[in-house]
């Protein structure tokens, strides 16, 4: 199950509307070993593609450096479909290489950037199996 604060799944849909048409994609990190999602870190779909998503190398580098000098790991990766249901893809699948981490997925094909219906769903990604899990949103933790 996926615990998340109410501030983050806001910060998410809000990425995923600010970028629609385009997918948006980002992580969430915190302690190494906790499973808490805490530090909301936006980044830029270098594809700029509203039908894939791919993260800058460079940028992605110097997260995991920062991340690594922070003690902290991905607790979440997300990013949007902007005009299919909120469920990985197959290259979803094979880019998922964190086998710790929630995929987080939100589907912004109801409401593009308005505000509106949304699907908010998370997966734990493993060897290409794909398993749904409860989201439970709370004010704090």
């Amino acid at each position: 199950m996926l615990t998340i604060t109410q501030e983050l799944q806001d910060r998410i849909v809000a990425h995923a509307r600010a970028d629609h048409p385009d997918e948006a994609c980002g992580v969430i990190a915190g302690p190494v070993g906790k499973g808490r999602p805490e530090r909301f870190i936006p980044m830029l779909n270098a594809a700029r593609s509203p039908t894939f998503y791919e993260f800058d190398s460079s940028d992605l580098l110097k997260l995991y450096r920062e991340m690594d000098d922070r003690d902290e790991e991905p607790v979440v990766i997300y990013h949007s479909h902007t005009a299919t249901e909120a469920y990985p893809s197959r290259t979803d699948i094979s880019y998922a290489n964190e086998p710790g981490a929630h995929y987080v997925l939100v589907s912004t094909a109801e409401c593009g950037n308005e505000e509106g219906p949304f699907s908010f769903r998370s997966f734990r990604i493993v060897d290409g199996e794909v398993t749904e899990e409860e989201v439970a949103v709370v004010e704090s933790y």
